[in-house]
């Protein structure tokens, strides 16, 4: 039979105590590794997210959106259909282009996904009747997006006086030599186009010289070349000849002689040759001026702030070395700010956290005693970094998070190791070492247990579907990894120390040895102080070590002290008394009553203060985004007159007196604006650079938060949003934000999903209009992603007289798309540079659809040998139409869109509940037409779903582990009770701080705190068990038999009273490790130390972000706490009574 009366040892506890030299030297081989993990890992902002989303893109010239559903994207996604785990297929058909995006489910691995897709695609195209384009088939694009790489990480403006080609001339000169980083993917150069050598024919000259197109094309083909006519020997040498076609200049195509009958006919007579910018497709501004603008992105897993620096680094090189002094470099956009704000914001939170903490367990524990469990937290986190590293992680705001969350928890089990060991030597008279092996033996299993168990409320999470789940799963991923560790550092590292250095008495430094020591901090420690930076840093914690010493010595050490011996004590005597009263009679059973009241009534308290719902926590923004839209057709000249008049009205909004000091703006960092490429919407613009000349994108960088003194940047956006609302007739804007998190559409978002085009954009005209009408709170700007207004012009071929005259619809296609777009008809170079020569009408023919159909169709009569000219106007006629900008499927059925932002100040929510409310009343709806709510809603739905799974799972993998540490029901369902109850605490805390209700961060409260709350639960009830079983076993009942309620209570009491420390150390460690993310305190502590300015502010992205979860624990733990202390004792007892109850009538019945 198992004596409990004897205490037992942890064997691998036991093994680190015998073996210490070698433990001591696993804990410097994790420090070592841990550091420099922690310096060597990439730091981001957000986690590298890489979608299982594969896209094929298509590029087929010439063709309308129309033209391109039909031909490509249909057989495409009739194809595709039939991968397996496919989740969803959206589409979007426009000029020129197909885009189709191919989701799948997390049973496949993108490579496995990407090589379905490729099959498939293949599949289709080798069939005969797939189309082609300059005689060869149309080749779509099978390819994967990573997240990160397609947001830039930094934009260069140049500006200066010199010409337009000089100034792209350096540019590229630094876009070539970034480019060059290995951690870089792409550098796209806005604001200027590639140079071409344009050849403007004038058709009327052409025409009276009875030259055609193709004369050009091949007399410049033919002429533009340099060949090498062999070698020749000769007084014994070997000499290659070159004849040298090439033109040296542009002006060299003047002489170029296209024809020789009647009379010679020279390229210059019928054309205009210019060196010159192909057809503008875009404009950049940077704050206002002018500028050629480098958008720079880099490539996945790469170290955001040290890209940067290497990038500002070569820049003053290159600047120095190369430019000349009339052109200016300025940098905007710099997302390694933010990165670097947040991650040392968090470093400083951990900081103040470890402080924080440090300092209690020394009032409970002593201050050596509390260096044992203050040292788990370095060391826990060091490990973590060590494995994370290893597993190909980086530094970012989940990360960190996780290890804050953790900071709290991992202590939990240093704490309960440390508390049992110092229990034993104070009260049981136990040595170090006996007290160590014999204290961890006999909690080690309730900590492993109670720690799985934590573990096991967030490996639901880690199943965590789509974007968001690839962006969340760090949290729980970092929180398990550190609770792993807490736990390796607590059952071996803490037990050696413990065995080695613990002791239950604080030693007194005497003053001698004191002043020695302090004279010793003060001569290393005075000198550095005069010396910047991190000698200044040496300094000052020497100083302020010596002052702690003193303080220390002279009143901390009373303090604590007494707090120990009298308030500690007082504690215990009042919690006993308490504990006791609350096993009397019936107060469990009121009690438990009451506690189960209060939850219910939480809901219906929750239930009247209606907190606001929101998805992602509502950020203040770091940036602000201005998109203008005009119709589908715009020139980009218009949309550019139109960006500059809202620019101004922007200005005059960003530079009001109360941003600015001095003359200097520290509200704003940045403006940059783009026209055309560049100026895609991320939330509805796919697949990379587009040519969007009606469209602009005005970027506003705010300054961090502890900079802009106090003001918001929502209330900024706000600002502008007045400014600009109904100022501009015929041009949509919208004032947005950079989202926290990763993109999930608009809040209101409809899709209208059906078959006939016209009748989706008619209705989705007439539900605009209508909701206009009902004029809902908070909606910003209805927008269709989908019209049928882009302009065009049809042509139409007489079939008949075209044949008769042996000229097929190919040619006159030919002819004029080289008259409009042009053609290449050679290269010119120089200077290493190569530059098309495009060959086509000058301005005053091409744009204009009359002078098109005046040339001449020129070719030579197979059967008479004559030369034919045919004029166009004969064989065709034209007329105006309008196209639909772009078509869309989703799931292979044809869908239009009706979406908009929220206006800053409202809660997405209440705003798309108010818009259902008005659609409910709208019957103009065709049956064959479905609406269909989706975007951030339909994400928000999702997320909702899964998380409330995922709860489930955890309570259940929980109840299991439970079941399977204490052999029994009763058990695990008493502290699966307190796990309900504790939430009571969220949802009062919720409603009585009118905080919002964050479906994201609170329900990952709820069930990290579903994990927490069981860790006191599980180690009280295993003590308060083992109790109960001495006590059999001293007086000789079997294990099998039940002892007497007085017995049981008092059992009850002695355990409630032995654990009543580590359970309040256990709450107040957590809860002061999330106070400082919670309240938003930050404190500068390296800027402290080095510049004895600690740069305190509260507020910032963390708090607004995080804040919710850091609450949902802290309300939930703060309530729990009673529930472990009192009722989970008098559910115990209650359930004894019921066993014992049951026992006696079956002893009767028997």
């Amino acid at each position: 039979m198992k004596k409990y009366s004897e205490y037992k040892e942890f064997k691998p506890s036991s093994w680190a105590i015998e073996t210490s030299t070698l433990i001591y030297v696993i804990i410097f081989v994790f420090l070592f590794l841990g550091i420099s993990a922690y310096f060597s890992m990439p730091r981001e902002n957000y986690p590298e997210i890489k979608e299982n989303r594969i896209f094929v893109s298509s590029v087929f010239p010439g063709n309308t959106a129309e033209d391109i559903e039909r031909l490509i994207t249909d057989p495409l996604e009739e194809e595709l259909k039939g991968v397996k785990n496919l989740v969803d297929i959206i589409s979007t058909s426009r000029e020129n282009v197909s885009l189709i995006n191919v989701e799948f489910d997390e049973g496949i691995s993108n490579e496995n996904a990407k090589i379905q897709v490729k099959d498939k695609v293949d599949a289709i195209t080798s069939g005969a009747d797939w189309p082609t384009f300059n005689n060869s088939k149309v080749e779509p694009n099978v390819f994967e997006l990573t997240l990160s790489e397609e947001i830039p990480i930094l934009n260069v403006g140049l500006t200066g006086d010199l010409p337009i080609e000089e100034m792209k001339y350096f540019a590229e000169l630094l876009k070539d030599k970034i480019e060059q980083m290995s951690e870089i993917k792409e550098v796209a150069l806005r604001g200027v186009q590639e140079f071409e050598v344009e050849v403007a024919v004038d058709l009327l000259k052409m025409t009276a010289s009875s030259v055609s197109f193709n004369d050009i094309i091949n007399t410049i083909q033919r002429e533009n070349n340099t060949l090498s006519a062999g070698s020749i020997e000769g007084d014994g040498l070997r000499k290659n000849l070159r004849v040298l076609g090439e033109i040296n200049n542009p002006e060299d195509l003047n002489d170029f002689v296209i024809k020789t009958q009647k009379g010679v006919v020279y390229l210059g007579d019928i054309s205009t040759i210019s060196f010159q910018e192909k057809e503008k497709n875009s404009y950049a501004r940077s704050n206002g001026k002018k500028a050629l603008i480098l958008d720079i992105k880099k490539r996945s897993g790469k170290n955001l702030i040290l890209t940067v620096d290497k990038i500002r680094k070569l820049i003053k090189e290159v600047k120095s070395n190369d430019f000349p002094n009339t052109i200016d470099i300025e940098i905007s956009n710099d997302q390694s700010n933010t990165t670097k704000n947040i991650v040392s914001d968090l470093v400083n939170n951990i900081i103040f956290g470890v402080i924080l903490v440090v300092t209690v367990l020394m009032f409970f524990l002593g201050f050596r005693n509390s260096l044992f469990v203050g040292f788990a937290i370095p060391m826990s986190m060091l490990m973590s970094f060590m494995i994370l590293n290893f597993l190909g992680s980086t530094i970012n705001t989940m990360v960190l998070f996780g290890l804050i969350m953790g900071m709290g928890m991992l202590v939990d089990n240093g704490i309960v190791v440390v508390e049992n060991a110092y229990r034993l030597m104070e009260k049981e008279g136990m040595s170090k070492i006996e007290a160590a092996k014999k204290g961890i033996g006999e909690i080690a299993s309730p900590i492993i247990v109670s720690t799985a168990t934590t573990v096991a409320a967030f490996i639901p999470l880690g199943f965590w579907p789509g974007t968001i789940g690839e962006f969340m799963i760090y949290f729980p991923f970092t929180l398990s990894i550190v609770l792993g560790s807490s736990l390796v550092v607590a059952i071996f590292f803490n037990s050696m120390l413990i065995s080695k250095f613990m002791s239950t008495k604080d030693k007194i430094i005497k003053k001698k040895k004191l002043k020695k020591v302090s004279f010793l901090l003060i001569i290393i420690g005075l000198p550095l102080i005069f010396f910047p930076g991190g000698l200044r840093g040496v300094g000052t914690l020497l100083i302020l070590l010596n002052t702690l010493l003193w303080a220390y010595k002279l009143f901390i050490k009373k303090w604590a002290l007494y707090f120990r011996t009298v308030l500690l004590v007082r504690l215990e005597k009042h919690y006993t008394r308490l504990l006791a009263l609350s096993l009397s009679g019936k107060v469990p059973f009121l009690l438990l009553s009451s506690t189960i009241a209060l939850l219910f009534s939480s809901f219906i308290i929750l239930g009247i203060s209606a907190p606001k719902v929101e998805f992602f926590p509502e950020n203040e923004p770091q940036q602000i985004f201005i998109y203008i839209e005009y119709p589908e057709g715009t020139s980009i000249n218009k949309t550019n007159r139109i960006s500059k008049l809202i620019e101004q009205d922007v200005l005059k909004t960003i530079n009001n007196s109360r941003y600015l000091d001095d003359g200097k703006n520290f509200m704003i960092d940045s403006n940059v604006t783009f026209v055309g490429l560049g100026s895609q919407n991320p939330e509805i613009d796919n697949g990379g650079d587009q040519d969007m000349p009606h469209k602009s994108k005005i970027t506003i960088t705010t300054s961090q938060f502890k900079n802009r003194r106090g003001l918001s940047s929502e209330n900024l956006r706000k600002d502008i949003q007045k400014e600009l609302k109904d100022k501009y007739a015929g041009v949509l804007v919208s004032v947005e934000k950079d989202a926290k998190g990763p993109p999930s559409g608009y809040p209101v978002n409809i899709e209208i999903v059906g078959e006939n085009y016209d009748e989706l954009i008619q209705t989705a005209e007439n539900l605009k209009s209508y909701l206009i009408k009902e004029n809902i709170p908070g909606v910003e700007e209805l927008k269709i992603d989908v019209t049928k207004s882009k302009p065009g012009i049809v042509i139409n071929i007489d079939r008949k007289k075209a044949g008769s005259l042996g000229i097929t619809a190919g040619q006159i296609g030919q002819q004029l798309r080289g008259s409009v777009f042009g053609e290449k008809a050679g290269v010119y170079k120089i200077d290493g540079e190569d530059y098309e020569i495009n060959v086509r009408f000058n301005k005053d023919n091409r744009n204009f659809i009359e002078h098109l159909l005046d040339q001449y169709i020129v070719f030579r009569d197979q059967a008479t040998g004559k030369i034919k000219e045919i004029p166009l106007s004969t064989m065709v006629t034209f007329k105006n139409s309008l196209s639909f900008n772009s078509i869309k499927h989703r799931d292979l059925k044809r869908v239009v869109t009706l979406y908009s932002p929220i206006l800053a100040g409202y809660n997405g929510n209440e705003v798309v509940a108010n818009v259902k409310q008005s659609i409910s009343n709208y019957d103009l709806i065709k049956p064959s037409i479905d609406l269909r709510f989706t975007g951030e809603i339909e994400e928000q739905d999702k997320n909702m779903n899964f998380l409330l799974g995922a709860l489930a799972s955890a309570l259940g993998m929980i109840l299991f582990l439970l079941v399977l540490q204490f052999n029994s029901i009763s058990n695990p369902i008493i502290i699966l009770l307190s796990i309900f109850l504790s939430f009571t605490g969220v949802l009062y805390g919720i409603s009585i701080f009118n905080m919002p209700f964050v479906i994201m961060m609170t329900m990952m409260g709820i069930i990290a705190l579903s994990g927490i709350v069981v860790n006191n639960g599980v180690v009280l009830i295993d003590y308060t068990q083992l109790l109960i079983a001495r006590e059999k076993e001293s007086t000789g009942i079997s294990f099998n038999n039940l002892l007497s309620k007085s017995k049981v209570k008092e059992a009850i009491i002695m355990g409630g009273a032995a654990r009543l420390r580590p359970v309040i150390l256990t709450a107040i460690t957590t809860i002061l490790g999330l106070i400082p993310l919670a309240t938003g305190l930050n404190i500068d502590f390296f800027s402290l130390i080095t510049e004895w300015d600690p740069k305190i502010f509260i507020g910032g992205d963390n708090v607004i972000f995080w804040g919710p979860l850091a609450w949902t624990v802290i309300f939930g733990l703060t309530f729990a706490t009673f529930l472990t202390l009192f009722i989970v004792p008098s559910c115990f007892y209650l359930v004894y009574q019921i066993k014992l109850t049951i026992s006696n009538w079956n002893s009767i019945r028997n």
